[in-house]
């Protein structure tokens, strides 16, 4: 009866989760779909917790389960809760670190499990070999390598390559795969030593295959580590026979893999090319060209074409976010089309620095979803718009991506905001954007600088406009 009571637990589970992942589609349901797949993995754990059995035998070591719990719930709970918009990338890096973590733990257990079993006379199962190994590999790649990216996103750690790096890290691939393969044909007395080599191997490997990649290829890295993560936790659903893990596991790396080619098809550039190229490491931005003079605009005048123009096209980017400044972005947009301004937002696929950063940050401000284009939607309105505010986007507008064939980004699709009438840019300063190049649409006829925070920009324009 508990048994057929667990598995009905599991059922739930792995339902609220395809529920929860195609609510999360929309900005509308995403909130509710998060909760209901929540609920599912809580009546799935409790029902591991009460109900498993195994050789008549129970999990028992309450203490210990609810103890962890208890700790991880305060801790990532208050982590979320703390955390920066401009900082949600590299919590994402870090939590999917801690999932690919959490897959290689159960590969070492079970593996310290089948060794002795072995060493008392049992025959071992080749197939669970194989998916403890393909566990513990992908899910200490997945981990090392959003370790990395969390310490770029945060500026904690930089750039870092060397000649012949992507030869040695095929070469470490070419161990890790050989040494597994050899341990799963033949188990013998060395198994631990080389068993543990093997997980060592595989941080290194994690730490080299992202150190070099770094600038406008995070999204796209960051993806493809959430989706290793996934397929890791699959196959500890696989070893344990846990259908909530399995399908949480395969909607996860599923899900991950078709955004990371997703993002390589917005940028136009194959994965390998990602992975190799990487056009967002320091040496991206070597080249440039003198490319002239450009012009500043004021408050004043900027509020003016604004109000009356009949279209504004907002394209958001990194510096709205490290300013906080969606909120007031928001007022903005109330202002103008309470003026009778059709205003909208540009929304590029790679904008920020994870995929989605830049509709996870105005659905915070309540920014309604119908406003939000995408790329392809939006270049068609650009000829007809009258004024493009660009907040902080930088690469993602940059021309050079379809003019100039010796740039890193040449053939990334960009939004086309030069085809507008009038182009105002808000920055800071004139410091290239994450790629490292220089942007040829700042010195364009069309375009204007308006120097500053975003939010004071943002809030001195409201002020002004209000006056008008």
């Amino acid at each position: 009866m508990e048994l057929n009571i667990l598995i009905i637990c599991y059922l739930i589970g792995s339902v609220t989760f395809i529920i929860g992942l195609k609510m999360l589609s929309h900005p509308e349901s995403a909130r509710k779909g998060n909760l209901i797949a929540a609920a599912g993995m809580a009546v799935s754990i409790l029902g591991t917790i009460f109900l498993y059995e195994e050789e008549g035998l129970r999990l028992g070591n309450y203490v210990w389960i609810f103890s962890a719990l208890i700790i991880g719930t305060i801790l990532g709970t208050m982590a979320a809760k703390r955390v920066m918009m401009t900082a949600m990338p590299e919590m994402v890096s870090l939590f999917n670190g801690m999932g690919g973590a959490c897959a290689a733990l159960i590969s070492i257990v079970e593996f310290d499990h089948l060794s002795h079993l072995v060493q008392a006379g049992a025959t071992a199962d080749r197939g669970i070999l194989l998916i403890i190994f393909a566990g513990l590999i992908i899910g200490t790649i997945s981990f090392a390598g959003s370790m990395v990216a969390w310490g770029k996103l945060n500026g904690k750690i930089k750039d870092f390559s060397f000649n012949g790096q992507h030869i040695v890290n095929l070469v470490i691939f070419g161990v890790i795969i050989a040494l597994s393969a050899y341990l799963i044909i033949s188990l013998d007395t060395a198994a631990s030593t080389l068993f543990y080599v093997i997980f060592a191997l595989s941080i290194v490997y994690g730490l080299f295959f992202v150190f070099p990649i770094g600038g406008a290829d995070m999204p796209v890295v960051i993806s493809l580590l959430n989706s290793f993560t996934g397929v890791a936790a699959a196959f500890g659903g696989f070893l344990y026979d846990n259908p909530v893990m399995l399908t949480g596991g395969i909607l996860v790396g599923s899900a991950g893999t078709i955004l990371t080619i997703l993002m390589c098809k917005a940028m136009n550039r194959p994965l390998s090319n990602v992975l190799i190229g990487s056009f967002g490491g320091a040496s991206a931005g070597s080249a440039g060209k003198e490319q002239g003079a450009y012009k500043e605009i004021s408050i004043s005048d900027s509020a003016v074409v604004m109000s009356y123009a009949k279209r504004v096209m907002i394209v958001p980017g990194y510096g709205l976010a490290v300013a906080q400044a969606q909120h007031v972005c928001h007022e903005l947009e109330k202002l103008l089309s309470d003026k009778g301004v059709e205003v909208n937002y540009a929304i590029h696929p790679v904008a920020g620095r994870m995929p989605g950063h830049m509709n996870v940050l105005l659905a915070e401000a309540d920014v309604d979803y119908a406003r939000l284009l995408e790329m392809e939607q939006a270049n068609e309105e650009f000829p007809m718009t009258d004024v493009v505010l660009i907040l902080g986007a930088n690469d993602v507008v940059n021309p050079a991506a379809k003019t100039d064939p010796g740039s890193p980004i040449y053939g990334m699709p960009v939004l086309d905001v030069e085809l507008s009438k009038l182009v105002i840019i808000n920055k800071r300063s004139m410091n290239p954007g994450y790629a490292g190049i220089e942007n040829e649409l700042f010195f364009q006829p069309k375009s204007s600088m308006l120097f500053g925070d975003a939010k004071s920009v943002l809030q001195q324009l409201v002020t002004e406009i209000k006056t008008l």
